[in-house]
């Protein structure tokens, strides 16, 4: 991982957004920011969302006279491992450089705790295959795959244990405390809970 794709995720985990791009904004928005180069896909006229690649925006409306409105966007990090960098939206290798096939949780957590930006584990109906970790300021969650005891290494396709598979946006406090509440309130890395850091 070259410390400029490095420097693209932590932006966004910090500020909710992609090159500026936010969850809520309008299709044509996103587009004047990522470019053209997307495919749209749909599952019937309430819904919406535009694939720039690794990043994907999603918009839902009331009826089919209604404007879009912005629901989520998530940066499907995972395809990297299949697809390179190639995969990355143009607008954003032109700014932050190559991309490497992996992004490693620690060496993204160490680097926003650096930087002052904390996640907070949250239990998630994916576990224990994977672990969410949530930045609560920009509603950035981060999806990981879990290592299990008895695995020693990896194995789930290319991917690796402890490599970020998705980051989505926005994750709302409601929507983690539901989780908390419905998964109950351990330590989504299956580790003893240790106090937060003071800020």
């Amino acid at each position: 991982m070259t410390p400029h794709s490095l420097a693209f995720y932590m932006d966004v985990v910090a500020s909710g957004t992609v090159l500026g791009a936010k969850p809520t904004d309008s299709p044509d928005r996103v587009t004047a920011i990522l470019g053209s180069d997307f495919v749209e896909n749909s599952l019937d006229e309430h819904s919406m969302w535009r694939d720039y690649g690794m990043a994907e925006f999603s918009w839902v409306r009331e009826s089919p006279d209604s404007p879009w409105e912005g629901h989520h966007f998530a940066l499907q990090v995972h395809r990297l491992s299949h697809w390179g960098g190639s995969i990355v939206n143009p607008s954003i290798r032109d700014r932050y450089g190559r991309f490497g096939r992996r992004l490693r949780f620690e060496k993204l957590e160490r680097l926003l705790k650096k930087r002052g930006v904390f996640l907070e584990d949250v239990p998630d109906v994916n576990g224990p295959a994977f672990t969410q970790h949530w930045q609560p300021a920009s509603q950035v969650s981060v999806m990981t795959f879990r290592a299990h005891e008895e695995w020693q290494q990896r194995r789930r396709g290319d991917d690796r244990i402890g490599d970020v598979y998705t980051l989505h946006s926005s994750v709302s406090a409601e929507e983690v405390a539901r989780n908390r509440e419905r998964y109950g309130r351990q330590n989504a890395r299956g580790l003893p809970r240790v106090p937060a850091p003071e800020r």
